[in-house]
């Protein structure tokens, strides 16, 4: 039996990642995104092969729990913290730009209507490079 198997999932909230998120917010003038509802952990332990993930807050949960669309960026330390800060940025734009200009808890995915996001985050890259 292999370690990862006996491995526990754990979490713990990722302080430095909110800085880095509320920089990039800031300077790439994200005013879409409120970072108040944006919550950010890193975990160890996960199967996962992504650096990072963000998880929504469907409309279905909002309204049952009286509470605001919100969304939790997730980095695997495993492989994030590998990372050179700049490819930590891009990581961080790269889920950023899965929340929807209206802000209401849902996801955009990857490709959509002339859309794709790998394109999108080197140029916001270099924007966020240029202004930092």
């Amino acid at each position: 039996m292999s370690k990862l198997k006996n491995q526990k999932l754990e979490w713990e909230t990722a302080s430095e990642i909110k800085s880095d998120i509320e920089k990039i917010i800031e300077v790439l003038s994200f005013d879409h995104i409120d970072p108040s509802r944006i919550f950010c952990y890193k975990t160890h332990g996960s199967k996962s092969r992504s650096y990072a993930r963000i998880w929504s807050m469907p409309k279905i949960f909002q309204n049952a729990l009286r509470i605001k669309p919100a969304y939790v960026i997730e980095v695997l330390s495993k492989y994030y913290d590998k990372l050179s800060p700049d490819e930590k940025k891009r990581v961080l734009i790269h889920e950023l730009l899965h929340i929807p200009k209206n802000f209401s808890g849902a996801l955009v995915p990857h490709r959509s209507r002339g859309r794709h996001l790998a394109s999108q985050v080197n140029k916001l890259f270099r924007d966020y490079k240029s202004a930092a």
